[in-house]
């Protein structure tokens, strides 16, 4: 799904005129899709590895302080309308369950907990996702943004194999 979805944003990016560099910066920017699907954008638009990495990790770890910072804040913004109000209710729920998940975890442990949801490139796993969970663990920005950032650098590191690697062998 997320190489369809990938696939489609870039061919929607080139149509217009946009580069691969910058579409894969936008789609890794995206909830959802992230860096996994930024590179997997990049791996089809033949963007070298090193630099998709790259461009990717920056895409997808620009939102993190500003979800950490604002997210609750914003949830509550839209619980006032009726038609973001159960979707906002379906988010909240899922970073609390897994919140539940961490809460007889130390401080430290509950940290680790954020890094590993992270890290670990499945759907649903991702920064936006990692940072919503840790907004509500409430942990400071200090100590959830490093945590995010370097689960983003593990499943980029994971994702970059997955997506490159077989191309490589390939040739």
């Amino acid at each position: 799904m997320t190489e369809t979805i990938a696939n489609t944003l870039n061919s929607w990016f080139a149509g217009i005129g946009i580069s691969p560099e910058i579409a894969i910066f936008f789609i890794s920017l995206m909830p959802i899709l992230e860096l996994r699907g930024g590179l997997i954008a990049a791996a089809l638009s033949n963007v070298p590895y090193i630099e998709a990495f790259l461009i990717c990790y920056i895409g997808n770890i620009l939102p993190i302080p500003f979800i950490l910072l604002l997210i609750k804040k914003i949830f509550t913004l839209m619980k006032r309308w009726k038609f973001t109000e159960k979707l906002v209710l379906r988010f909240e729920k899922k970073a609390e369950d897994n919140a539940k998940k961490a809460e007889s975890k130390t401080h430290w442990g509950r940290i680790l907990f954020v890094f590993l949801f992270v890290a670990v490139p499945l759907p649903g796993t991702g920064a936006w996702t990692g940072a919503l969970i840790a907004s509500f663990m409430n942990l400071k920005l200090r100590h959830a943004a490093p945590a995010i950032m370097a689960g983003v650098l593990g499943a980029g590191l994971i994702m970059t194999c997955i997506t490159y690697v077989p191309m490589w062998l390939l040739k």
